[in-house]
């Protein structure tokens, strides 16, 4: 073997910088590799978690939005059951009233106490419900309640009185259902 041929097998049999490099380079790559493969198995279990997550919260949201239809709906259908349940007692009076009027014994005055106790018990059962009646008479007209059925000269009232009412307005929770209807000194 020459000079040059020893040199070079023995410089083959010396690890070379190269070598070792590549060695460390493959284990970081690896655990790289292995780092990376970690996170994404992390980051699938999140995403799965997520969307666990999303279809429960979809769910949710469906029922709720059911729970809300229906209780709105049943809202709607008895809104007025407290209103007829109060006003139920009125009509079985007026029926008793009716009843007692056609009997023998019935007297005017005993019909129209019967009507005003059911009137009154009317009258209550409105106010329990936030409706209050609107009887202007001697007050001064006011345009956001009353309704002038027309202006009469009178020396006896202020101008702009309300002389008459003809026909009580209501009103409930403070907004307008009926104005009154009512005659106007001039």
């Amino acid at each position: 073997m020459s000079k040059k041929e020893q040199a070079q097998a023995a410089e083959d049999q010396i690890p070379t910088v190269d070598s070792e490099i590549s060695e460390e380079t493959q284990d970081a790559e690896q655990a790289v590799s292995n780092d990376l493969n970690a996170m994404l198995q992390e980051a699938q279990k999140e995403v799965d978690a997520q969307k666990d997550l999303a279809l429960r919260t979809l769910a949710d949201m469906e029922n709720l939005k059911r729970r809300t239809r229906i209780d709105v709906e049943n809202a709607h259908k008895f809104a007025l059951e407290k209103f007829v349940n109060a006003l139920i007692p009125v009509l079985d009076s007026m029926e008793m009233g009716l009843d007692a009027a056609k009997m023998d014994e019935a007297t005017l005055e005993s019909i129209r106490e019967g009507l005003e106790m059911t009137f009154k018990q009317t009258l209550d059962v409105l106010a329990d419900f936030n409706v209050e009646r609107i009887d202007p008479k001697g007050e001064k007209f006011n345009p956001q309640h009353h309704e002038a059925m027309t202006m009469v000269p009178s020396p006896e009232h202020d101008s702009n009185t309300v002389m008459d009412v003809i026909q009580k307005g209501y009103v409930l929770n403070e907004r307008l259902v009926r104005p009154a209807r009512v005659i106007v000194a001039q």
